[in-house]
Formats: C-alpha cells, structure tokens, sequence
C-alpha cells in the first residue's frame, strides 16, 4: 500500500507529507496492524528491558508523543519518542526538511521543534500502548551551553515516572555547539549529574529507568574511545549510534545537498556501521549499542547486529520503503542471528 501512496506523498514537501502520514495513520486507527506486515517475535533482554523484537522507532519522527497508539501498530518491538526539551520551542524555520531521493536520503535542520515537556508527558498518560517506550530530551535552543544540564535534568525529572527508558541527545547538528557536549570534560560533568539525578528518582519512584546516550557518526577514533570509557564509568545503560551527519561529499552534486542541517539515509549507512563497530569493540560488552542511522534494507539491519548491535532503530528507511521495512529488518535479523 505503501509503494502505492508514495508517489503522491513525495509530490508534498517533506514536512507536510510527514504530519499527512502520521495524521493517516491516526484515522486509521487499528487498521494499520491489518495492513502492515508482522514483525517476527525475536524477544531479547536489553538495558533490563524485555524486547518483543529489535527493530525500534527512531527519535524525531514523533516528537511530542501524538501518535504512539498510531504508531505501535507496526510492528515495533519499541519506540522512542522526542526530542523533547523543557520549554516549548518552534524550531527553525520552514522549509527545514528536505528529501533526495536518488540518494534515498532526507537533510533536515528542524531544530528540535516540540511542544514542550509538559505536552509530551500529557501525550504519554493518554496513550494506551504499554511496550517499550523510550523518550529522547534535549535542551532548549536559547538555553546557554554552559547551563545544558539544567534542561537536561529538568527534563529527566519530568519523564522519568512515563519512559522506559531515556535518552540523552548531545547529537543534534541543528542546535548551537550541542555536540560540543559530546567532549571528554563535559561529557564527564553532564553523565555524572544524570547519574546523581537518576539515583534520586529511582529512590522516589521505586525503580531504576535506564539511561542512553545519542552519539554523533562525526567522530574519530580517539573520541569514540573516550566516550566508551565514560559510559562505562558513569553507569550509562545503552548508547545509541548515530545521529544524522554534518558530511555532505555523497550527496553535493544533488538538488538540495547542500542544504545545511543533519543528512541521514543511505549516505550514513556505512559510516554509522563503522561508528557501532568501533564503539562494540570499546565497550567490549559492558554498555549495548544500539543502531540507527541509515539501515534502509533487512540487509542493513542485519549488518549493524553483526556489528555489534543489541537493537536497531528505524527513520528514513520508513520514509523510502515504508511500514514493511520493520517485519523485513526483524526478519533479516532473525536468519542472521539463526544462522
């Protein structure tokens, strides 16, 4: 069905064709599940999470959390919703996404556009799905990067009663010196006051919500050393690799490839599999990585597991090959690991 629709959503600019889907999704409703192919149950244990399968949804393709419902009913074995920062934000202006379909790509610079946190969470109670949801906070655009971890804290404080699990992003290229964050002292400083914030929490809530952390593929060998040993030091419980990338040499000659912002889709796939590559060999086992970052096949799913993936995530290859792409990437997986 998908293959079908596509041809008149791509006639749309970017973002409307993304709020058209997810708004149709919605009226669906329950159909959705009758006309999507089924993920393979692939169960596994990750963070301490009980998995129904590997293949999750991606942070960014719903932000505020508004279609959770809508969106469990392809097949996810989990999803993540945001990023959401503390304050309600616009983001930049429009147009802010644009597709390159000979490269099966998308460049977006969308600004971590959102309502805030206090709509996310409201989105939350609403929702009656009850997997695995994972929620990405960021910091506010005009928060001073000195201060990030305010926002990052006052987010945590605000989600921690509704996630599985969290996820810090320190990964955007779309707001100022964020991936600054991603340097040793102030990686180190940030982890250490997520990690006091969470202890906190977990005694007031009665449980322990793993955190993760959202790296860069921009990142030399050195660094991705670096902030391996700090994972481990700091007790996060996951990382996911990567987020979009600045590099634009694949995709310079094409209509809009020289839009700035983050590129993802099949450009990333090699350099996101050599970033999971590097980080499962640094780790050595002791913090699970988890994939994303342009797997657009079962194939590249598969591939990133081999890598050293404990769990995939899945953005701009739904935007290319739809829904289906969530029972092919379970499947691909399943035969690999059977195998």
């Amino acid at each position: 069905m998908y293959t079908l629709l596509r041809p008149l959503l791509f006639t749309l600019d970017a973002e409307s064709a993304h709020h058209l889907t997810l708004e149709s999704l919605r009226l669906a409703g329950g159909m959705a599940r009758f006309c999507t192919p089924r993920a393979a149950a692939a169960p596994r244990t990750v963070m301490g999470l009980e998995f129904p399968n590997p293949v999750g949804l991606a942070a960014g393709l719903d932000k505020n959390g508004d279609y959770i419902d809508a969106l469990a009913g392809l097949g996810f074995g989990f999803i993540e919703i945001g990023t959401v920062t503390p304050r309600p934000q616009p983001g930049n202006p429009r147009p802010r996404m644009f597709r390159l379909p000979a490269a099966r790509a998308v460049i977006n610079r969308m600004g971590f556009n959102n309502n805030g946190v206090d709509a996310l969470v409201a989105n939350v109670r609403r929702a009656r799905f009850r997997g695995i949801l994972g929620i990405n906070i960021g910091k506010n655009f005009d928060t001073p990067i000195e201060r990030a971890a305010d926002d990052y804290l006052a987010c945590l404080r605000k989600v921690y009663a509704h996630a599985s699990y969290v996820t810090v992003n320190i990964s955007s290229p779309n707001t100022k010196n964020l991936r600054q964050l991603q340097q040793g002292d102030e990686l180190g400083q940030l982890l250490s006051a997520l990690r006091e914030e969470r202890g906190k929490l977990a005694d007031i809530h009665g449980r322990r919500v793993p955190l993760a952390l959202k790296i860069a593929p921009d990142l030399d060998p050195s660094q991705i050393t670096a902030i391996a040993g700090l994972l481990v030091t700091h007790g996060i419980d996951a990382v996911i690799a990567t987020n979009t990338t600045v590099l634009r040499e694949a995709v310079a000659h094409l209509p809009h490839g020289g839009e700035t912002g983050g590129l993802s889709g099949a450009p990333l796939t090699a350099q996101a599999q050599k970033v999971t590559g590097q980080l499962a060999a640094a780790l050595g086992g002791a913090v699970p990585v988890i994939g994303v970052g342009g797997i657009m096949t079962g194939s590249d799913a598969a591939a990133r597991v081999h890598a050293g993936a404990s769990l995939v995530q899945l953005y701009t290859g739904l935007i290319y090959a739809g829904p289906a792409l969530v029972a092919q990437c379970a499947g691909a997986i399943g035969e690999m690991e059977s195998c």
